[in-house]
């Protein structure tokens, strides 16, 4: 991640007394206390959540004893094809109500809190898969998986926001990184088993029409298992101690602080991180008061106004309209380079590159969810080593070539799959290497870039204007592909190849490399100069108000002794900076 910039020598003092007291950091800190580590297997069932909810239809479309239940939508009952456009709505539907969900997110993590606000997501999303699951009766099937893959669209885009905000706000500061591994390969893992699952059910009552209906059912019953537990864990979790500080709730919330470490109120650590907590609070509280203060009463309405006319403060000059051309840019290009064409339709893509056989097309969709998740595993791990501009175009390059590729030999071959098995099977690769070139660059990185190009006091609005452009082109995606693949062929990978290839081009020519820069760096690319100076003092402001000082110095650590060093100390994440930038990055990381 990027350093960001603030008051450096408060954050360099805290951040080292902190390491002094906490000791150990990283995953195996998560063993150091079962709260913490429950908190961690938490995060990564609400990626599993999202991760499965995006992979599991794509085998669904496939099966026969589905498709025998979707009516008008099937365009030949003997041949069993899907009307194109109408596949497109099967799927894309889903996006659609994500897209919405996210609009909704933040206005309801606010209000409600962080833990209810996943509740009520968790029971939006369990009566989408109710709904759905109602298909099975009779001349209800198109309908009913329309409006439930709505519902639990819209359950799932907001929850991919919530849950890993709430995670990373309740996480003590020295496990905030391994959580947005654990969280990005939790995703990538649920797309994984997914792929699997669908493979197994597929065998129910055996193929063709003797297929049982519990083979598609049941994939699609099963995400209520990750959803209710998900659910039934919330009801037993805290409040985020920061959302109570910041709706002014400040004794319950040093005791929350205080049971989640195990530790007395007292304690030189709680004192310490709870400051941390107040300033981060107050900070955003004076950032909204200067840049919006007619909407300070934190009533309902004002909550929701604020997010869309802090939307669109980005657009009122030239420096973060910058910015938001890259954020909402690179959104686009990342949904662009097809992956979730893949993802959507696989078995479907499969079967066009000879793999008729719904077993091994299932079996070669399987593969896809393998790959994607040990691809996932280097950019977590590296990315800050490789840089994002560097990764993003040669993830690119990658994927357009594999495109190429794959388009050169449907067009060679379409015709005649069952004399050129070999062609087949190499198309095949292609695809499966396509997802790897996603799976390290553009899956992660695209969303760390968008997280980490804004100001702190209007990351999450322009995070939130990121989000809402994935989801967007990701719904056109979902929609257009089916009629792409049966109309276009093998221009389908053309199409794709050339998008992504201008996903390089946007990258090299529009994005600069933010690798290792602080805000100030930031506001100097962008030609926004002065705007991280400002929140700097701001930050100084903030931490005298809140006792920061006296605190330290009551320690015995010297503040003075710190300044100017936060850049030195970037790269160990400074919590008080770390708390709002995992808890905006973690989200978007996941969206794929």
């Amino acid at each position: 991640m990027a350093p960001v910039g603030g008051s450096s020598e408060f954050e360099a003092a805290a951040l080292a007394r902190r390491k002094a007291l906490s000791g150990a950091s990283g995953p195996m800190a998560l063993l150091h206390n079962l709260r913490v580590f429950g908190i961690a297997c938490f995060a990564c069932l609400g990626g599993l959540l999202y991760g499965y909810n995006q992979g599991v239809f794509s085998g669904v479309l496939a099966m026969t004893s589905f498709k025998l239940h979707m009516g008008d939508y099937i365009a030949d009952q003997d041949t069993l094809d899907w009307n194109p456009s109408k596949q497109g709505w099967l799927v894309s539907i889903l996006e659609l109500g994500a897209w919405f969900g996210c609009l909704y997110s933040g206005f309801l993590a606010e209000i409600l809190s962080r833990k209810y606000a996943i509740l009520v997501n968790v029971s939006i999303f369990i009566v989408g898969v109710i709904v759905q699951a109602t298909a099975i009766a009779g001349g209800s099937g198109a309908s009913s998986i329309l409006g439930g893959r709505f519902i639990t669209g819209m359950g799932v885009g907001s929850l991919s926001m919530v849950v890993p905000m709430y995670n990373a706000e309740i996480a003590p500061p020295e496990v905030r990184g391994a959580l947005v591994g654990l969280q990005q390969l939790s995703i990538t893992l649920g797309i994984m088993i997914s792929f699997w699952i669908d493979y197994g059910t597929n065998f129910i009552g055996g193929h063709g029409r003797e297929q049982k209906d519990t083979a598609w059912l049941l994939p699609l019953c099963l995400q209520l298992v990750p959803a209710v537990l998900l659910g039934v864990g919330m009801i037993f979790m805290p409040f985020s101690p920061r959302w109570l500080v910041h709706h002014d709730r400040e004794p319950e919330a040093l005791r929350v602080l205080a049971r989640l470490r195990g530790l007395p109120q007292d304690h030189e650590l709680i004192e310490l991180e709870y400051a941390e907590i107040k300033a981060q609070s107050l900070f955003e509280k004076k950032s909204l008061q200067e840049n919006f203060p007619h909407l300070q009463d934190m009533s309902a309405g004002s909550i929701a106004k604020l997010q869309f006319v802090a939307i669109g403060s980005l657009f009122k000059t030239k420096a973060m309209f910058k910015r938001v051309i890259v954020a909402t840019g690179t959104m686009f290009f990342q949904q662009w380079t097809g992956i979730n064409a893949v993802l959507y339709y696989a078995p479907t893509i499969f079967k066009n590159l000879g793999q008729s056989d719904t077993s091994v097309s299932l079996l070669a969709t399987g593969v896809v969810g393998i790959v994607m998740f040990i691809a996932t595993i280097p950019a977590v791990m590296w990315v800050d080593s490789w840089g994002r501009k560097p990764t993003l175009i040669y993830g690119a390059i990658g994927m357009a070539l594999c495109h190429f590729i794959i388009a050169g030999i449907t067009a060679s071959y379409q015709n005649d799959w069952a004399s050129h098995t070999g062609a087949g099977w190499a198309a095949v690769v292609m695809v499966w290497l396509f997802v790897v070139h996603f799976g390290y660059s553009w899956g992660p990185c695209a969303w760390i870039v968008v997280a980490e190009i804004w100001p702190l006091s209007n990351r999450p609005y322009g995070i939130a204007l990121g989000a809402s452009s994935n989801w967007m082109n990701n719904f056109i995606v979902g929609q257009v592909t089916p009629d792409m693949l049966t109309r276009m062929t093998y221009g389908t990978y053309i199409f794709f190849g050339v998008l992504t290839a201008g996903g390089a081009a946007f990258i090299y020519f529009a994005f600069p490399e933010t690798k290792g820069l602080s805000l100030e760096e930031m506001d100097i690319i962008f030609g926004s100069v002065g705007v991280a100076e400002r929140e700097k003092e701001r930050w100084r402001e903030v931490h005298e108000e809140v006792g920061m000082s006296a605190l330290l110095a009551r320690t015995g650590v010297n503040v003075g002794a710190h300044r100017g060093s936060g850049d030195d100390v970037a790269d160990e994440k400074p919590a008080l900076h770390e708390t709002r930038e995992e808890r905006e990055i973690a989200p978007e990381e996941k969206a794929i």
